[in-house]
């Protein structure tokens, strides 16, 4: 017995704006700009650019003047933030500026907010200028940006414009059971970071299932996860173009974090076993293979988290064999999944 579930399922994009060995930040923001494109022609539904500092890795610290520049350079597809780590800014600025992007681009724009700093403890600290942070901040900072865009705020002494009475979908981002809980609190579509915390994947879906209390914006429970995809035309290609992915995250359990460095054909001589271990441990939910291989271990596991959404990262050093790997994983989507029951 088998059922389709393919078009109940919408399939989207994070981009970290990797800065490839060799290349330049430029060079990524530009392949960043093609890949939306790319992708947008190709029919997924939102690109997302998460926010990290202090990463020669990674250019995606200035997220807002990104989400324009891609906002810009396409034309239908949701741009948003995947996500903007709120305690790294004050709620007024990410209410006006988000309240500029969707001024700019009515009807397009995403505000995914995430707690963790996206950086070292020394670069949290400058960003947020020696303020502690106390487990009620976040639940009060994304409660004072709601007020920010509500049209009841116009009375206010201190207003968001342009942003004030606005409809920017706001989405929580976590890694834990935190933000899971309070976006059923809130009402509040929520996605999970298993592309590289696959731990508490499962709970915090149930506790957002089960928790989940309607609000004006969502009356049922939206979950989205994140997972790492590499396609290929086959899987000993993909399994190589793997091992850039697999340098990548070398490089954060070792704090190394250097540009994303070409495949090499083993990584045996890289890694010791408790590091080849960790990693997969920690890139457990990572799809690599041809497109059938990805379909089979895809639709499984749609199945068993029932996410209404999947949102693609790819870590490929080449351009053209990440475009690729978009490619081959929207010509899953494009026709029915097949998911089968046991």
């Amino acid at each position: 017995m088998s059922q389709h579930i393919a078009q109940n399922t919408k399939f989207s994009v994070l981009d970290l704006v990797p800065v490839t060995q060799g290349s330049s930040p430029l060079q990524a923001m530009q392949n960043s700009l093609d890949l939306a494109r790319r992708t947008e022609e190709l029919g997924y539904y939102r690109f997302w650019v998460s926010e990290h500092h202090n990463m020669e890795s990674l250019v995606s610290s200035a997220t807002v003047v990104l989400l324009g520049y891609l906002a810009q350079g396409t034309s239908k597809m949701r741009i948003g933030s995947g996500g903007v780590m709120l305690p790294n800014h004050a709620p007024l600025i990410v209410a006006e500026q988000f309240g500029t992007l969707a001024t700019l681009y009515p009807n397009r724009i995403d505000l995914g907010l995430g707690r963790a700093p996206g950086t070292d403890q020394l670069t949290a600290q400058a960003l947020r200028r020696g303020k502690q942070e106390s487990v009620q901040d976040f639940p009060n900072d994304i409660e004072e940006l709601q007020s920010y865009f509500s049209s009841e705020n116009e009375d206010s002494k201190v207003r968001a414009i342009p942003g004030e009475g606005l409809d920017i979908p706001i989405y929580l981002l976590g890694s834990s059971t935190f933000s899971a809980d309070l976006a059923a609190k809130k009402g509040l579509p929520y996605a999970f970071a298993s592309h590289f915390a696959p731990a508490q994947l499962f709970n915090a879906l149930d506790i957002y299932k089960n928790e989940f209390k309607p609000s004006e914006k969502l009356k049922d429970p939206y979950a989205m996860a994140c997972v790492n995809i590499i396609a290929a035309d086959t899987d000993e290609e993909a399994h190589r173009l793997a091992t850039s992915l697999y340098q990548f995250a070398m490089g954060i359990i070792t704090n190394t974090r250097r540009p994303l460095p070409p495949p090499i054909d083993t990584m045996d001589e890289v890694w010791t076993p408790d590091q080849e271990a960790m990693i997969k441990n920690m890139m457990y939910f990572t799809f690599i293979g041809s497109k059938e291989t990805i379909e089979k271990e895809l639709s499984k596991f749609i199945k068993a988290t029932e996410v209404k959404e999947i949102i693609a990262v790819s870590h490929i050093y080449d351009h053209g064999a990440r475009l690729k790997s978009y490619e081959i994983l929207s010509g899953i989507f494009a026709q029915p999944l097949k998911v089968t029951a046991k």
